[in-house]
């Protein structure tokens, strides 16, 4: 089977953007790509260097919602970043190949440090992000490795130190990795901006149905919908999109009620929020579940990382021959 390497950086509770933008597809992959799915934490700590302590609560929580949506360990490699060391020491032969106009041309890394203006992203660890998502993703040797077009100029980057290296040492250790473009579904957050924790606007996998039922009261609807009998626009309307992504089955009824008046955007909310309660049970029963057990969830991260670490040592072993720099026993 090709493999696929994908991560997730562990700064907060998984949200429902997380569920349609990635987690959907990972349990697809899984069952067609032999896949190592990572917890991408050093990745965390570059941005959150000043408050880092709960980095690791937050990576058994976001393991505990993998399993939970049905990532598989049978099937797929769970395991932590950090505990793998070849990430580092592979990203810093890296970061001596790699030249300073790579990075900073990089369209994410001028756009974050304009939006993100909470956290002081102007070191060189953040500079340096794409260097060591291009060390996890060759270590691995990933065939494949699934991104939104957004991320598409980081995978070129990748690319382009894979060949800078191999023609470099004038041998082929590492494959170049290809894009499995994700379609993600149109999902804003409550407020109607793009959903992220830094916004307080999201609606997480662990939410309690009063949370979930509160943030949906609290959605942004049709602003040219102003009284009970007008017509709605469901077109423009967040919540409608909901439906479309998650009760598809109602979409029809739903643009009916609302183009033609015939409900409410107060109640149009409340059936939302029963409705997406219900999908969301199952997920929550094996969440509870789960975390009833965390020997299970450090059983299954153990055995994981043994197996990274066995596929990225043996890589990192590699990229040392072909420098000449694998150290000898004496």
């Amino acid at each position: 089977m090709k493999r696929v390497l994908s991560g997730m950086r562990p700064t907060g509770n998984l949200h429902l953007g997380h569920l349609v933008g990635a987690l959907d597809n990972w349990v697809k992959l899984q069952n067609e790509y032999e896949c190592f799915f990572m917890v991408a934490d050093w990745h965390a700590l570059m941005s959150e260097y000043e408050n880092p302590a709960k980095l690791p609560e937050y990576a058994i929580n976001n393991v505990v919602d993998w399993l939970s949506v049905g990532i598989d360990p049978k099937k797929s490699v769970l395991f932590i970043q950090s505990e793998v060391n070849a990430h580092l020491d592979l990203y810093l032969v890296f970061s001596c190949l790699v030249p300073l106009g790579w990075l900073e041309r990089c369209p994410t890394y001028k756009e974050q440090l304009r939006e993100i203006t909470s956290r002081n992203l102007n070191t060189y660890g953040f500079l340096g992000y794409p260097v060591l998502q291009a060390a996890d993703i060759l270590l691995y040797k990933a065939d494949k490795v699934p991104v939104g077009e957004d991320q598409l100029p980081h995978l070129e980057l990748t690319r382009e130190i894979c060949r800078r290296f191999n023609t470099l040492y004038k041998r082929k250790v590492f494959c170049e990795p290809q894009a499995i473009l994700t379609k993600v579904p149109r999902l804003l957050g409550i407020d109607g901006r793009k959903m992220s924790k830094s916004y307080n606007n999201t609606i997480n996998l662990c939410d309690s149905q009063e949370e979930i039922k509160k943030k949906i009261s609290r959605m942004i609807t049709d602003t040219k919908r102003i009284r009970l009998s007008d017509k709605g626009h469901p077109d423009l309307c967040n919540v409608f999109s909901y439906y479309s992504v998650f009760l598809p089955e109602m979409k029809t009824e739903v643009y009916d009620w609302c183009q033609q008046a015939k409900l409410g955007c107060t109640d149009c909310k409340k059936r939302l929020a029963s409705g997406l309660i219900e999908k969301l049970f199952p997920i929550q029963k094996r969440r509870q579940e789960l975390l009833k057990d965390k020997a299970q969830i450090k059983k299954i991260l153990k055995a994981g990382r043994d197996k990274a670490i066995s596929v990225a040592n043996q890589t990192l072993k590699e990229a040392k021959e072909a420098m000449g720099i694998l150290r000898l026993d004496i």
